[in-house]
């Protein structure tokens, strides 16, 4: 990756920096209750700051990591607990807000929030975002809603609840092993992430969910390759590898003891990092819509997007705004050359396809013949 020097990236390998001096006395037979710390993650730059701009900006599209097992992949996503940012979330198992109302009218809440909203209470409360993350045995009606059976054998009623997809609007969905996924959920997931809402219909009974939320995905590519069509999806992807650094593994061996003997004793020891990396990312958020892209980093993004002869329009929407979340971290309002080059790694890699390329070039031999024989 393309390394430049920012606020972010010095508060991201300071953590790495520091040593554990003495490790934790063994406290055997206790759960591990407390994440695994994010700074606490030794190495893996690229990985962190793919996951931190993608919680300053999520219209950067999400996250793919890949790279071989045993690389902290999962263990990073689960870390971004500690530093997800406070959003709207239903009070209702139906996901009813008061936005619905805003845009559907009282048809597009349940009854009982109909009553709610009509007797001036709440439909929604601030509440810390949160990381749901899908099963890899999940059924579709487990993704999707469905008719919730409990009830129906118990009250000899029929109804309609949300699935994982409407649990995480405003959240994280993340998916583990995402190339192993099931293609009816792989597909059901891309329709919501693309529309931002989808529909559950079963017999005579129809609702609509919001499905606004940043999908992470992690995959080891040995298993397999994800379909085109979901690898699109990801905005951001970093390439997670083992560490080169004989030292920087030790270190990383260390940490892992320490945290599997007392989590909690061990996290408290990135306990100001944490605080102040949650702080950083939140003003930055707040920072964000002031910030705009400058002639100079529009004129790099683009010439980049040409030389690698990208077809997608996505490519410019990742690149742009993640270098607007790279200047907003770095405490700045308008993006520079330096913001496209830290993220263009991330944003543009692997979006070349040479199977389309191919196409593209028998589709033009074709039509060469084909204007031949009109002028003739």
């Amino acid at each position: 990756m393309i390394e430049r020097q920012s606020k972010l990236l010095d508060i991201l390998r300071q953590a790495s920096a520091t040593t554990i001096t003495e490790l934790p006395e063994v406290d055997l037979g206790r759960a591990e209750g407390e994440p695994f710390p994010f700074l606490a993650i030794v190495g893996q730059v690229e990985m962190k700051l793919a996951l931190t701009l993608s919680l300053i900006n999520p219209e950067v599209g999400g996250v793919l990591l890949i790279g071989p097992r045993g690389t902290a992949k999962t263990t990073a996503v689960r870390s971004l607990t500690d530093l997800l940012p406070t959003v709207r979330h239903s009070l209702c198992v139906h996901g009813c807000t008061e936005e619905m109302i805003e845009q559907l009218g009282m048809d597009g809440v349940c009854n009982d929030c109909a009553t709610k909203f009509g007797h001036g209470e709440p439909l929604t409360t601030l509440d810390k975002a949160r990381i749901f993350e899908l099963p890899l045995n999940a059924r579709l009606d487990d993704v999707v809603g469905g008719i919730n059976e409990r009830v129906a054998l118990e009250q000899n009623r029929v109804r309609l609840e949300r699935g994982i997809l409407g649990h995480a609007d405003r959240h994280i969905l993340y998916m583990d092993e995402v190339n192993l996924l099931d293609d009816a959920i792989t597909d059901a997931i891309l329709d919501a992430a693309a529309q931002g809402h989808y529909t559950v219909r079963r017999g005579p009974l129809k609702m609509t969910y919001n499905a606004r939320l940043m999908l992470i995905g992690s995959m080891n590519p040995e298993e397999g390759r994800l379909r085109p069509q979901l690898m699109d999806r990801f905005g951001l992807r970093a390439v997670v590898r083992g560490l080169d650094d004989l030292a920087l593994r030790y270190q990383a061996y260390e940490r892992a003891m320490a945290y599997k003997r007392q989590p909690e004793l061990f996290a408290a020891s990135f306990a100001d990092g944490t605080l102040a990396l949650a702080e950083e990312i939140q003003q930055a958020r707040d920072r964000l819509p002031t910030v705009t892209v400058s002639d100079a980093a529009r004129e790099l993004g683009l010439a980049l997007v040409e030389k690698l002869a990208i077809d997608s329009n996505r490519a410019e929407i990742t690149l742009f705004e993640a270098a607007r979340a790279h200047a907003a971290a770095d405490e700045r309002e308008e993006t520079l050359p330096e913001d496209v080059q830290a993220v263009a790694l991330l944003a543009l890699r692997q979006r070349q396809s040479p199977e389309l390329a191919q196409f593209f070039a028998n589709q033009a031999e074709e039509d060469g013949v084909l204007t031949a024989v009109f002028k003739d």
